[in-house]
Formats: C-alpha cells, structure tokens, sequence
C-alpha cells in the first residue's frame, strides 16, 4: 500500500424505520444498533425481511422515514446524500461495474469525482487492482465483458475502495458466482480485511457465509426486528429462540468449521519441487520425505501436479505427461470447512495451501481436518455440560429460596 490506509469508523443506527407510501407496515421498524468501527457485521434474515433496505439506508440509497444514521458520531442523515456516498463504499451483485467502461475507468470514478490529480488516480487504480489479485499489466484497459464473474466481483471490491472509505457495504456481493468462485472471494475478502481495517456490513441468505466473514451477526426477522446480535461462536452454541435455531439448522458442530481457518491448523510440508527439477532429484526428495508423492510446482511456486513413484518411473525422463494435475487449493483463509470439502473430492485426501498469489505454502490432510473436528465436538460436549450444570444450580437456588419463603410464611 502506497499510502496509510484510513481504519473504519463507527456506526450507529438510531430507531431507523422505512415506511413506503400505501403500505400499512413499515419495510424496517425502528432499527437500533451499534457497530464498531473494523469490525464486519453481517446481515443474515428471510428473503423480504428488510436487510437490503437496512443496508441501504446507511448510505441513503433509501431514504430513511425516520430515526439516525451517524458514522464516526457525524449524524450523516441530514448531509448531502452524494457527498456521503462517496464517503461510502458500496459493493452490490454481479458487481454492477459500468460496461461502456474500462477496469481503470471504473476503479476510477470516485477518485475523480473527489478531484484527486491524474498522477494519484493513476498509481490508486493499479493498487486497487493488486490489492485483489488482480495483475495491473492485464487488467488495467479491459472491459467487464472480457472478465469472469469472479474477476467482475474483484474490480467492483476494488471500486468500493478506491476513494479509501473507512465504510464499506456490500450487498449480496458473491451471490451471482459459483461455489468455487464465491468461496475464493470471501477468502479474499477476509485477507483483506486483515490488511485494511475497514468496517464492513454485509448482507447475506446464506447463513454459512454470514458465519464465514462475520465478527458479528445480525439475525433479522421481518421488518428488521432483531432477533439476535453476536458472536457467529455465540449464535451457534447459543441460539437466542427457535427463530435462530432454524437458521442455524442442524449440524453446528460441522458448521463451527467456518470459524477455523487454514492458517490456525497445521499445515504438513509435503515435499515440491519445479518442472526444472532433474528426475534423480525428485527421486531424492521422495525417498527422503517418507511420502509417496511429491508436488510439482510450476516457474512461479504455484501447484501444478502430483507425482506418485509410479508416474515418474513411468515419466522416462520427461514429466510432461506424468502426474495428476493439481484442480483444487485453498488459501490460508479458508475455513476448515472449504479444506473439509477439497479433501473430500480428493481421491487421495488432501489439499494444497497457497499464498496470495497462488504460490505453494503446505498441504492440509484428512487426519489434520479430523483431529479439529474432534476438537470442535470435545468443546461443544464440554459446553453443553457446563450449561447444564449452571441450569442445575440455578433450579436449586430457586428452590432453596421457595422453600425459605415458604418457612417465612409459616413462621408469620
């Protein structure tokens, strides 16, 4: 980063309600509540329950019929509501990037229109654009038509943040994409967020996303009420009522997967080497590893196959036809639920962990992902128990002090 990225700010909604004409209930009714500034709040509730229009009021895309909005302690609900969103940043579905212009064009238009010098917006766009992953010399003058979805999303994150807003609002942002694809950008979103700081709301269906990206979750009922504010850890252990429950839906021990991540296991060390590496080389690193297989990396570090014994007897001295090609990896981001998954439709029952820029890091295993989840289960037992045993304590002081009331009684 060239510059020293501006940290989020605090937001703070007051009794906000949105009432449309003709209609006798209001979309959003009378929503309080207090996010810190960094932190990633998530949106989770039933299609038509008023996420999306909460979301948007914080930027006044709709406009509030009542209550406040401050940001920062700034009460924004009477400003300029155009000077306010280029304060804001906004990322909605299918990126909603301009078609007419370029990558560069489009990462630029906040920037411009707060008359930042040519030199400035020039050097932003191609840090935007390497700050998600995206190779700046390729990039740079292509249209949205010659993207992927996945590298659409990228360059609508990136425009979101161009100006550098310490806010950023997201609004289904990954839900147009497939799975692969949606798991790597809420990846990449996470690693971003590490590195800026920023405070994002974010709205969601998918409640394993919400669990996945959320340091805190807002379970909303109809018209926004809401039935639960906290910890994804909190929400899955102890659901508030049947509401929640049902969004939880069966199997929290499995889904307390998304609150681990790649990089707080342990990775093992496979042994990797280049396709520059002579035969007997690789033949070496093989017997000394106590593995059967090797990864081949291709000239920038990045997975390219598995070599098993039998391939490079097989090979006869070229590895050009050796091996399986490598079609799966995580990042250190990824939960142990992504991990969990890759594994499962690896024949051999692991996967390789790679960097930002898809270099080789290690390899998460079957026997690693299993010893968590055992873990997770032993926690979750012990949880429930020490529940039950405060439930037991509280119904026998309940008791004790019925009996002392009684024993007053009697004495009067």
């Amino acid at each position: 980063m060239t510059e020293q990225a501006v940290a989020g700010a605090t937001i703070e909604l007051e009794n906000l309600t949105k009432h449309y004409p003709g209609t006798e209930q209001p979309a959003v009714d009378s929503v309080s509540m207090e996010i810190k500034a960094g932190e990633t709040v998530v949106f989770v509730g039933p299609s038509g329950c008023g996420k999306s229009t909460t979301l948007k009021m914080i930027n006044r895309l709709i406009e509030p019929t009542g209550g406040r909005i401050r940001i920062n302690g700034e009460d924004v609900t009477g400003i300029d509501p155009v000077k306010l969103r280029r304060k804001v940043g906004y990322a909605i579905q299918s990126s909603g990037l301009f078609p007419h212009l370029t990558v560069a064009q489009n990462i630029a238009l906040v920037p411009k229109m707060l008359g930042w010098s040519k030199a400035r917006v020039r050097d932003r766009v191609g840090e935007m654009l390497d700050l998600v992953g995206l190779d700046p010399g390729e990039f740079h003058d292509r249209y949205p038509r010659q993207l992927s979805g996945g590298q659409q999303q990228r360059v609508g994150v990136a425009r979101a943040l161009a100006a550098d807003p310490p806010v950023l609002l997201m609004d289904e942002p990954f839900g147009a994409v497939d799975p692969i694809t949606r798991d790597h950008l809420q990846d990449e979103l996470i690693r971003l967020q590490h590195e800026l700081h920023k405070t994002i709301v974010f709205v969601t269906h998918d409640f394993d996303e919400a669990i996945k990206l959320g340091d805190r979750i807002a379970v909303l009922r109809e018209r926004s009420h809401i039935a639960q504010f906290d910890t994804p850890e909190a929400i899955l252990t102890n659901p508030a009522d049947d509401f929640v429950s049902g969004f939880v839906g069966a199997g929290a021990a499995l889904k307390r997967l998304n609150l681990t991540r790649v990089r707080d296991v342990e990775m093992r060390d496979y042994p990797a080497v280049t396709v520059d590496t002579p035969l007997q080389e690789i033949f070496g690193h093989l017997r000394g590893s106590g593995t059967n297989e090797v990864l081949l990396l291709d000239r920038r570090r990045r997975p390219y196959k598995w070599l098993r014994r039998g391939d490079l007897m097989r090979a006869r001295g070229s590895l050009a036809r050796a091996g399986t090609l490598v079609h799966d990896t995580v990042t250190r981001d990824a939960t142990l639920r992504d991990a969990l998954e890759a594994v499962l439709t690896d024949n051999a029952g692991r996967v390789a962990v790679t960097g930002r820029r898809g270099e080789y890091l290690g390899v998460v295993d079957m026997e690693t992902l299993m010893n968590s989840v055992h873990e997770l289960l032993e926690e979750d037992r012990l949880e429930a128990m020490e529940h039950q045993h405060e439930l037991a304590e509280t119904r026998t002081q309940q008791t004790h002090f019925a009996q002392e009331g009684d024993g007053g009684e009697q004495k009067a």
